[in-house]
């Protein structure tokens, strides 16, 4: 009966994925690049400023216990946006703008109670996952190495683990600078252009080039007592994949 039930989430998930993979992404999103450096506070102070953005991952922060870590211990934060959030809690049964999705589908779906606050969420799930986007110390993008997706065997990054013992791989990618304002004298130059953090989750240690890799947006905020990349929203699910943390909520309703 397990296995059954097991291979019904496997089915709902592949069914949703499937559905929110022809979604439109967000039109009015640009990289953001460097944000403003130096924020007079602590990292917790830095999410509470930052409503628009921050407010549902805020929330979380406290639900999860790790307030007191985010105003007092020093570390690098790689943040998720409140648009995770949204995409990975969903609506039940949709409205005429927004049909169903995410794990309020699922959890109508197998009859079991909704997500109507983030409270409704096992506090234990909001800790296993935010900890998966802090790493010990402070470190801005000048301090990763270089990463090229298409040479790693050159230019590969570095692991590192995670508060939660999870491993990603971090590095910068060198973007080529390109001259075209003579269109038939094109010139490139070679990780001459800008630089971009990427963060790669790691799921199973044992396969180390099985990667979700997540861009940064806004790279090098700094608060008192940390440094915060912003993830790009648009190319990221929070936990890395949704599908482990729907997993996970539906596993905590029964």
């Amino acid at each position: 009966m397990r296995s059954l039930k097991n291979i019904s989430y496997v089915i709902l998930i592949s069914l949703l994925f499937c559905g929110i993979a022809s979604c439109k992404k967000d039109d009015y999103y640009k990289d953001g690049g460097l944000a403003q450096a130096k924020f007079e506070g602590s990292i917790m102070a830095y999410l509470d400023s930052k409503p628009r953005e921050f407010d549902s991952i805020a929330q979380i922060v406290r639900l999860a216990g790790l307030e007191e870590d985010f105003k007092t211990k020093e570390f690098t934060f790689f943040a998720p946006r409140d648009e995770n959030i949204k995409r990975l809690i969903g609506l039940a049964r949709g409205n005429a703008q927004n049909g169903p999705s995410g794990a309020n589908m699922l959890l109508y779906q197998l009859g079991r109670d909704t997500i109507k606050t983030l409270a409704d969420v096992d506090s234990t799930i909001w800790r296993k996952y935010l900890l998966r986007y802090m790493f010990n110390g402070k470190r801005k993008l000048m301090d990763y190495p270089q990463i090229d997706f298409d040479l790693l065997n050159v230019y590969k990054g570095q692991n590192y683990t995670s508060f939660g013992n999870t491993v990603s791989n971090i590095g910068v990618v060198y973007n080529d600078a390109i001259n075209d304002s003579d269109k038939n004298n094109i010139t490139r130059l070679k990780y001459m252009g800008y630089r971009q953090l990427h963060i790669s989750y790691i799921p199973d240690i044992s396969r180390p080039r099985e990667w979700i890799s997540c861009p940064v947006a806004s790279s090098d905020i700094q608060p008192d007592n940390g440094v915060v990349h912003v993830i790009d929203y648009t190319k990221a699910e929070f936990g890395y994949g949704r599908g482990e943390v729907m997993v996970d909520i539906l596993e905590s309703k029964r």
